[in-house]
Parts: structure tokens; C-alpha cells; sequence
């Protein structure tokens, strides 16, 4: 069983999550996603040109996140990317620090979490960068990183 297969069956079904994150619509929760998404994109310190693309299109089409639009998601994620690439530690803390808007409410803080290994694992390589990234996302949030498998 791979990486990524264990990490599934951990989490919640697709679907599952979809419904969870529908209930979550708030600007805190797209905000907290999408700066996850942009630290997963960035996990090995710089954000790659083609990555980002290829993560920005996932983000846009996914049916997880479908309950948000998907030009505002764009815009958030760009802009959290922008700043990881202009000086990747004060974007980091900022991103975190969007991300830990949701520290005080958990079921949303692991929507958010799921959501950053749903998306870091899209190109089906879920590295050691990346989960890192969903180490710190999960400290960030007060989570046990064992919960999500790494």
C-alpha cells in the first residue's frame, strides 16, 4: 500500500469531505485552504512555475471545493504564492498564520488539513516536503500530525 493510499484511509472519503467543506463556507476556511494549498506548493522552498499552475487548475476544479468560487480561490492562492516566492519566510508566516485563524475550531482546522493532502498528493507524489508542510500546517492548527499519517 502506498503512501498515498494509507493517507486516504486515514482521512475522509472524497465525498465526505466535499459535504464538510460545503458547510464551511466562510472567508476564514477559503483563506486557511488556500494559504495550505500555497505552503504544500512551496513545501521545497521555492514555488515552481508548473506546479503552481497544475495546482492552481486542481483547486479550480476540484468538486471539494466546488462549494467556492473558484476565481476568488485562484486570487488567494496566487497571492499567498507570491508572497512565498518574495520571501518565502514571511510568507510562510503569514500563510500560517491564516491558517491558524481556525486553530480554535477543529473540525474546520482538519477540513483544512485533508484539503492540503488532498492537494499535495493530486500529482500523485506526496514527498517528504510536502508532508512536512502538513506537519506544520497540523502544528499550527494544535493537531496531532499522526492523525493525518505523517
Amino acid at each position: 500500500m502506498g503512501f498515498l493510499d494509507k493517507l486516504k484511509g486515514r482521512g475522509l472519503p472524497v465525498d465526505q469531505l466535499k459535504s464538510r467543506v460545503a458547510q464551511f463556507k466562510s472567508k476564514d476556511f477559503a483563506e486557511a485552504s488556500m494559504a495550505a494549498c500555497a505552503l504544500i506548493a512551496a513545501a521545497d522552498g521555492r514555488v515552481d512555475p508548473a506546479e503552481r499552475q497544475k495546482t492552481a487548475a486542481f483547486i479550480g476544479s476540484h468538486d471539494v471545493l466546488a462549494a467556492f468560487d473558484a476565481a476568488q480561490l485562484r486570487e488567494s492562492f496566487d497571492r499567498y504564492c507570491g508572497k512565498l516566492t518574495t520571501d518565502h519566510d514571511f510568507g510562510r508566516i503569514e500563510a500560517l498564520q491564516a491558517v491558524g485563524k481556525l486553530r480554535a475550531k477543529p473540525d474546520q482546522a482538519r477540513a483544512v488539513v485533508q484539503v492540503g493532502v488532498l492537494v499535495g498528493g493530486a500529482d500523485g507524489d506526496f514527498d517528504a516536503d510536502e508532508r512536512r508542510a502538513v506537519r506544520d500546517l497540523c502544528t499550527a492548527l494544535g493537531l496531532d500530525p499522526v492523525e493525518f499519517g505523517v
